[in-house]
């Protein structure tokens, strides 16, 4: 056999050895969101990050400078934006954080600290596919100055006072349900009517 062929050969049934095991650890783990991702699961989410994150993006510099103003405006876009999933202090544990597979991490932890400032860039503006990590690139570069802001802010996730929670804590998006309380409880202390339709949050898809 050409050495061509033998080559070809061998990668076909690589694929399909890898494919039959992926096949029986899905029929045996089942497909479960709810499910802790086990060994096996992380392994591969670990590795397949370091291979999606474009390699020319590994060694982008951040080109805003952290500062007070940086950090503060940061903070509020996290807050509105990203704490649904990763929480105010950056720990992943909310409710719909816990409910993605693989669980939003904690990005306090060296798994994402780790990771170089152009890794974290591309990641906010990309996200990473067939995970709850959406991509937020707006194609503009007001959306680019607050991704890189965004950066420096998960490089202070650690050092968050509760003050800075708090504050964070009155920025995140309300559901129907908060409101309509809000609404209630301002009835009950004014003896006003409450409005029969509780207004929407709007909240785009995208950073601005």
């Amino acid at each position: 056999m050409k050495p061509f062929l033998k080559a070809a050969a061998i990668l076909v049934c690589l694929v399909a050895i890898v494919a039959i095991v992926v096949v029986g650890y899905i029929l045996r783990a089942g497909l479960s969101a709810r499910d802790q991702p086990g060994a096996v699961d992380e392994f591969v989410a670990r590795n397949i990050r370091r291979v999606v994150v474009a390699r020319q993006a590994r060694a982008l510099s951040n080109p805003m400078t952290s500062s007070q103003t940086v950090l503060v405006e940061a903070r509020a876009h996290y807050a509105d934006h990203c704490a649904m999933c990763h929480a105010n202090d950056g720990s992943g544990n909310t409710e719909m954080g816990r409910g993605l597979f693989p669980k939003a991490p904690d990005m306090r932890l060296a798994s994402t600290q780790n990771l170089s400032d152009g890794e974290l860039f591309w990641i906010i503006e990309n996200g990473i596919r067939f995970t709850g990590m959406p991509a937020w690139s707006t194609g503009t570069n007001h959306g680019v100055e607050d991704s890189w802001k965004l950066v420096h802010f998960i490089r202070h996730l650690r050092a968050l006072s509760a003050e800075d929670i708090s504050e964070m804590e009155a920025m995140n998006p309300r559901s129907p349900e908060e409101i309509r309380q809000q609404l209630e409880e301002k009835r009950f202390l004014e003896g006003g009517d409450v409005p029969s339709v509780v207004p929407e949050h709007k909240h785009g898809g995208q950073h601005d």
